[in-house]
């Protein structure tokens, strides 16, 4: 319904709470948003609603529905209409969240910098965007700059960082005239507060072991401390970079990365078998069991693919060295990787783009959906028990000679 504009504010508030209305909040949103945009439809009118005036210029023409997401539930809110020209709140398109403003920015700025015309047309239609200025897109790309910026450069002080994923996401860009591929690369850890974080982002034109370097050091320069075990692939670069800025952590090779790299030894028929075969190794009660597991899962390969048994051999220390945290961490970092959940939620927006115009609007979208999902993660539940926390930074004893998987100096491809 629309505003009610006979009853008011304090007599509609006394009605709710006689009624015990349990949505009072939602429909004292809904209530004082339509009554502002009544407010303000009156204003482009020349005269309040209902009423006769000489100075009238305008005169109202029904509603349109639109939904409004907040704080306090999805609010459907009617927005007036005119009989002359047309009205839409522009607080109301402020209220879009940062990774929308940012989607939108890169698709006119594409636009702008020569992107297919019916392309663009076509992304702009899947966001429901009928019309969006120049000026628009400057305002908003600069808010979002401002924004993604502070994120990726604030202080990383809420450590010590004990688990820490570091992968990398090719995306397309135009550069001098033609497409080339960049790499993304991303820091996810653990604070001491058990809570997932998202730690830094940085766009490399490779990922090499001077583009991993750099990154690194960074996170090191901004507050990255503590760290026990990192997980990521094996690019030789990468692993380099973590043996020389985060000296004494353990390095778990990613088991999903590593299983596409296992996978690709075997006929296609075969491989559903071989992965659940792989994948009971990381389901064991205790360490010894993760490594007898192992040598049975060789045993059982080693006749029907001797090159998926010789590939999983040589991976033996890479693929175990989470054996020598809690069984409790296991369990979560198995079950939850955080690190690919958010891979694809970064894909699923920039895959309506394709082709970026500049590694600028890649930091703009992708630092945008990296700090919206840190802002969920912060109110979510913590990911990590404090109580396990404490039992993985115990385990390691400085100085200890039987720190578990050192990071190797060769390795498997």
């Amino acid at each position: 319904m629309a505003a009610d504009n006979s009853v008011t504010p304090a007599q509609w508030l006394a009605k709710q709470i006689q009624t015990d209305d349990p949505d009072v909040l939602r429909s004292m949103v809904k209530t004082m948003a339509e009554a502002l945009m009544s407010a303000e439809a009156d204003t482009l009118c020349g005269a309040p609603y209902g009423q006769r005036s000489n100075e009238r210029t305008n005169a109202r023409n029904g509603y349109r529905r639109r939904e409004w997401d907040t704080r306090a539930g999805t609010v459907e809110l009617a927005i007036p209409k005119l009989r002359s020209g047309s009205y839409f709140p522009d607080w109301l398109l402020e209220r879009r969240r940062r990774a929308e403003q940012a989607l939108i920015s890169v698709v006119a700025t594409s636009y702008l910098l020569g992107v297919s015309t019916r392309r663009v047309d076509k992304l702009v239609e899947q966001l429901g965007i009928k019309h969006i200025s120049k000026s628009q897109v400057s305002q908003m790309a600069k808010i979002l700059d401002e924004q993604v910026e502070a994120f990726r450069t604030r202080a990383l002080d809420a450590g010590p960082y004990t688990f820490l994923w570091l992968d990398a996401l090719t995306q397309k860009v135009r550069e001098g005239g033609r497409i080339i591929n960049v790499h993304c690369l991303v820091a996810t850890g653990v604070n001491a507060d058990g809570r997932r974080e998202i730690l830094g982002l940085e766009v490399t034109t490779g990922e090499d072991g001077a583009g991993w370097l750099s990154f690194l050091r960074g996170l090191v320069a901004r507050g990255l401390s503590g760290v026990q075990l990192v997980i990521s692939d094996c690019h030789r670069g990468l692993v380099s970079a973590i043996g020389a800025v985060l000296a004494g952590a353990s390095w778990q090779r990613c088991r999903t990365h590593y299983l596409r790299n296992l996978l690709t030894c075997v006929a296609k028929s075969a491989q559903p078998f071989v992965a659940t075969l792989v994948r009971t190794i990381f389901d064991q009660p205790d360490a010894a069991s993760v490594r007898a597991q192992h040598a049975w899962v060789l045993d059982a390969l080693e006749a029907k693919h001797p090159a998926a048994a010789q590939h999983l051999d040589a991976a033996r220390e890479d693929l175990l060295a989470f054996a020598a945290f809690p069984r409790e961490i296991w369990t979560q970092i198995w079950s939850n990787n955080p690190q690919e959940r958010l891979n694809k939620e970064i894909r699923r927006r920039t895959d309506v783009v394709g082709i970026f115009p500049d590694r600028a609007a890649i930091v703009r979208l992708v630092g945008a959906v990296l700090a919206e999902q840190s802002d969920e993660w912060v109110e979510a539940r913590r990911y990590m028990g404090l109580d396990v926390l404490a039992k993985a930074r115990l385990r390691f004893v400085p100085g200890d000679t039987s720190t578990p998987a050192p990071i190797p100096q060769t390795l498997t491809a």
